[in-house]
């Protein structure tokens, strides 16, 4: 199937499905930014089929749950529900292709905890999770804690010294509850690389941020 054809279908179904509930944290752009990791991945690993990639890029955040909604764990699996029902009615798309998205969709998912079991799945979960690195992952980071009415940061101990970490009050906390050990799990070494600048820079930015609020 054509890849360009492929996207514009997954695109515009995951616009009927998101309607009006799509954030700034989970937007086209967001998918979009996903399936260019995702293929900058594939270039450098080898051997991914785009048949899958593509689709499972786009719809892994097809049902899109709020941090602290009770379901968010299974978000994913819900996703991959709601891919495999959409692909089996495009036409032209393989059937074949469908367990291997909705398999890459579930994995992708860091509270789910499935181990992908796929090149593509690899690709897809270190794709995703590059999305909470670097610039972007510190934009969301702040655009979700004010979501979630968290401030910026402890004023009196903003690296936590002597308190518990707490990233539901303090946005610069989810560094270190999450964020940085995110790079960790990467599954590809392409992605390693990548998650190693995006974390240099972030704790760059912490260190500007610290001396500016002093």
């Amino acid at each position: 199937m054509n890849p360009g054809i492929l996207q514009a279908a997954c695109e515009a179904e995951l616009a009927r499905l998101w309607a009006e509930n799509a954030d700034g944290a989970h937007d086209l752009g967001h998918v979009r930014r996903v399936l260019a990791n995702a293929r900058r991945i594939a270039l450098d690993e080898g051997g991914a089929d785009e048949t899958v990639l593509i689709p499972a890029a786009i719809l892994h955040d097809a049902v899109n749950l709020p941090k602290d909604h009770p379901d968010r764990a299974r978000a994913s699996r819900r996703s991959g529900q709601a891919a495999a029902g959409f692909l089996a009615t495009l036409a032209g798309y393989p059937a074949a292709s469908i367990p291997a998205v909705a398999h890459a969709i579930e994995a992708h998912s860091f509270s789910a905890g499935i181990a992908p079991e796929t090149r593509e799945a690899a690709i897809l979960q270190d794709a995703d999770r590059l999305e909470a690195l670097g610039a972007i992952g510190l934009a969301r980071m702040f655009l979700v804690a004010g979501q979630m009415g968290g401030a910026l940061f402890d004023a009196e101990d903003p690296l936590a010294r002597h308190r518990p970490l707490d990233d539901r009050r303090f946005a610069l906390d989810h560094l270190e509850v999450k964020l940085f050990p995110v790079a960790e799990t990467m599954r590809t070494a392409a992605g390693r690389a990548m998650a190693q600048e995006r974390v240099e820079w972030m704790e760059a930015f912490r260190a500007r941020l610290l001396r500016e609020a002093q």
